[in-house]
Parts: C-alpha cells; structure tokens; sequence
C-alpha cells in the first residue's frame, strides 16, 4: 500500500500511509487509538475504497471495490468489535457467505464437522457448533470469530486485537495458530496494543499516528519499546501503575456481596469493598469474574445470595435499584453493552443521570457532558459528535464520563483498557487511582493479570465459578494467581 488516503466529512483519516507486508511474515500494525488503523484495515478488507494511493497484490495493481473482491482475493479479516450475527449457530457464522452446500442445500454435517475442526485447531472443542452465538461468552465469541476468518483459504489474515478477551493459555494457543499459518507463507497483519506480544509474536512493524505512517518494517525484537511507545504518542509515556492505597481504611464497606450464585455461572461468592478500595478479580477466560459483577449490577438476576449497598440490600435482577443506589458498571463490551452508538457523546455521557438533574435543555446537558470530555480529554471534543466516530479507547472514556457525571458509590470496570492504546491506557489507571482517592469503591476484572495486581488494594481469585483465594494485590505475582487457578481447576 502506498499514500493510501482516506477522507470522510471534517477529518482526514488516511493522510498517505505506506504498508507493505511479505509473505510468512506477523506485520504488527501499532499506534494509538485514531491513528488509522482501524480505518487502514478496513481499506483492505474492501469496507473503505481510498481517495488516494495506490495497492498493490503480489507486485499487481489492485482495487477492492467491496468486501467479495478482497476475499476473492485472498484477504480475511478479524475486527476489533466482532460482528456476529446473534440469532445464528456457531457453524452458520463461521461459514456464513461460503456455506457447504450441494444442489442449493446447506449440508449441516460436513459445516458441524469442519466447524469443529476449527474451534479444535483453536483449542475450544467444547464450543458446540449448533449452540446459538447470541448465548455465547465475550471470550467464545472472539474464538468463533477467529474460527470464521480461518475458515477463509486465506493469503492474508488481519488480526485487529485478537487476544483482547483472552487468558494466558489461548492467548499462547494462538500464536501457535498464527505460527502455523506464517509457516504456511500465510502474511499476517496484527493489531495489539499489548506491547510485550509484539516483541513475542512480531517480525517487523510498522507506526502510524494522525492518519500518517511515521515507522515503516521496523525490527519487531530490536527495536526498544520506549521508541515505539514515542513513535506512537510523540512523548515518552512511563508505562506504570499508579501508586496504591497505603493506609488501612477504617470503615464500613460500601459494597457488601453475600454468598451470591447464579446457578451453572458461580456460586457462594463473598465480596467487600471499602470507599477508596480497588478489589480485583482476577482468573482465566470463563471463570465467571464477568458474571459476578453483572449479577452485583443485577444485570443477571442472582439464585442466591445478597448484594448490598451501604448497607441496603438490593433487588435481585434490577438494574435501576443498582443505579439509584451508587452502583455503575463499564461492562466489557462497550459497544453492545454500553453505548448508543448512533446518539451524540453528549447523551451517552448524561444518560443515567437524566432522573438526577433533569436536564430539560439540550444546551446543559452539552455543557455538562463538555465539562467531562475536557477533563478526560476525549478527542475529538465534539459533544455532539455520533459516539460510533470515536476510537475504542475514547469510546471508554465516555463510558468512564458518564459515571463520573452521575457520582457512583461503587464503580464496576469489567476489562477497563480493552482495545485501549498505550497512552489512553495510561491515563484510565490514573483516573481509576483518583476516584479511590475521592472515595468511590472500585471492583476491577481483567484479562490481564498483571493489570489486576497492578490497579488492585486486594486480588480474589476466581475459578470455577468459585473465589479459591484472597490477598492483598502486593503479596500476589501473576505466577501465583496462575498457580492457584489451576490447581483449583484439577481439583
């Protein structure tokens, strides 16, 4: 790809970027949330036609009219926010547009037999193929979609953030995958803002920011992380946590939760958090973390057990009573779970404040929404931008906003810096650190452990549906947590 240009109405997304990737090879793609990437993939894919440049396939020159033409060609493409159609199978997705079919009919066995194949290769044969995908989990609808983009004869995979959602353990199952496929003279484009996978997986890289590419087929292992990080951002980020709480808090817990199942989910969970605590949870993909806050926020209605706030216990299965109380949760799927995608930032930031302040005038609740952006830096700053224009990591921050504007007790982060660049990611441990700081009790759940430990005052560790430990953050290493993980699982 060469000065490949893209403009939509008031930005120019693509201001000349050069991409070029061989063959056998993991071509990482970095940069910070509304670099381009986004943009840049889906001119690959066909999504996008460029204003602009030139692409060339093989030493051809090419156009990809639409998105058939691209995987006419030999492109298949993994998206950030996964595009599963709810209502069908497993199997229906993953071959969804190049179904096995004779004389016109599906052929169901040989699509359940090469989706099983699949979902093996990828290390989950316990993902049915007749289950419908709309019941599946955050993590089993990534595997899926990863299972759909191999079922492609593809020459180039594009990997937007793969292992977002994912544990160590699959995590390490699909760089064996992508192994296999670059062995196979497979080019792979992929996309992380998990810096350490780059130095693992990675052959070269390349950097774009503000639509621009600044770092061409550099070194993916000799090239420092502290260049990159520069590259990507313009300044030097010191990619740390923030300092816990050190002194004991003396007081009532703000959130109480009492031997809290949901049955085939998680049972007999106990949980406590003081105002100004973080509490972590910390686990593999599927061992219910996500569950139990949901169920806190009575987004699942609970088969036992209490939640309590302040010492008032809430209604099982009522998300207002969780609301009018103090709790507020950023769920992991923000796009599905927590944004109106098609309304401006400003309502999504006002929304569950409405019944506060009344706001009657669309002129305060712009003000008010334009208060938070400024403070969280939300780019662009258009309050009444379409909310589904914002990168991922500003996206977060909206959802952050709107809490912040509605003054919570107890904030639930369910994967807080999912898809979230370096530089944002920075920012978002900060303003989790002031709002323990401001007293608000925190319950964080990452994929990440090293986040969990990294943001937490005291890590629960979840298996099975079940906490097999609890500690404080400092006297906790990722190896531990793994440690006691899998024993609680063999046993």
């Amino acid at each position: 790809m060469r000065g490949i240009v893209k403009l939509f109405p008031g930005a120019r997304a693509l201001d000349g970027v050069d991409l070029g990737v061989r063959p056998g090879e993991v071509h990482c793609l970095l940069g910070q949330n509304g670099a381009g990437k986004s943009t840049l993939i889906k001119v690959i894919a066909g999504v996008h036609r460029p204003d602009a440049g030139e692409i060339r396939w093989r030493g051809e020159p090419v156009t990809l009219a639409d998105p058939q033409a691209a995987t006419r060609l030999g492109v298949a493409t993994l998206p950030q926010e996964l595009d599963l159609v709810d209502g069908l199978s497993v199997a229906d997705n993953i071959h969804l547009g190049h179904e096995h079919a004779r004389f016109g009919f599906t052929r169901r066995s040989r699509t359940a037999r090469a989706t099983t194949a699949l979902l093996t290769r990828l290390g989950h044969p316990e993902i049915r193929p007749g289950a419908e995908a709309g019941g599946l989990s955050a993590a089993e609808r990534q595997i899926v979609s990863m299972a759909r983009a191999l079922s492609h004869d593809a020459s180039l995979l594009v990997l937007d953030e793969p292992s977002a959602v994912l544990d160590q353990r699959e995590v390490a199952r699909l760089f064996t995958v992508i192994r296999e496929l670059t062995a196979a003279g497979v080019a792979i484009i992929y996309i992380s803002h998990r810096l350490e996978e780059i130095r693992e997986i990675g052959d070269r890289v390349t950097v774009l920011k503000d639509g621009r590419t600044v770092a061409g087929g550099l070194d993916a292992a000799s090239t420092p992380t502290k260049d990159i990080v520069r590259m990507m951002t313009g300044r030097a980020i010191e990619y740390a946590f923030p300092p816990r709480t050190e002194e004991v808090i003396d007081a009532e817990p703000v959130l109480d939760v009492r031997g809290l199942s949901l049955e085939g989910r998680f049972a007999d969970v106990s949980l406590s958090v003081k105002p100004g605590e973080v509490v972590g949870l910390a686990g593999l993909v599927g061992s219910g973390r996500s569950e139990i806050i949901e169920t806190v926020y009575g987004a699942r209605k609970a088969t036992g057990g209490t939640v309590a706030v302040d010492g008032r216990t809430l209604r099982p299965g009522s998300v207002p009573a969780a609301v009018a109380s103090g709790l507020g949760l950023c769920p992991e799927e923000r796009k599905s779970q927590a944004l109106v995608l098609g309304d401006p930032v400003s309502h999504n930031i006002t929304m569950a404040t409405l019944d506060r302040a009344g706001f009657l005038d669309f002129a305060a609740e712009r003000a008010a929404a334009g208060e938070l952006v400024a403070a969280l830096d939300v780019r662009p700053s258009d309050v009444d931008r379409e909310v589904r224009t914002l990168s991922g990591g500003n996206q977060q921050k909206v959802v952050l906003a709107r809490w912040l504007l509605r003054e919570c007790r107890v904030l639930l982060l369910d994967e807080p810096t999912r898809g979230v660049d370096v530089g944002a990611r920075s920012e978002i441990y900060a303003l989790v650190r002031d709002l323990a700081h401001r007293g608000v009790a925190v319950v964080v759940v990452s994929s990440e452990i090293e986040e969990v430990l990294g943001l937490a005052d005291r890590v629960l560790v979840v298996a099975g549906g079940r906490v097999l430990h609890e500690a404080p953050a400092g006297e906790l290493t990722e190896h531990d947590v793994l440690d006691i993980v899998l024993r609680g699982e063999a046993a």
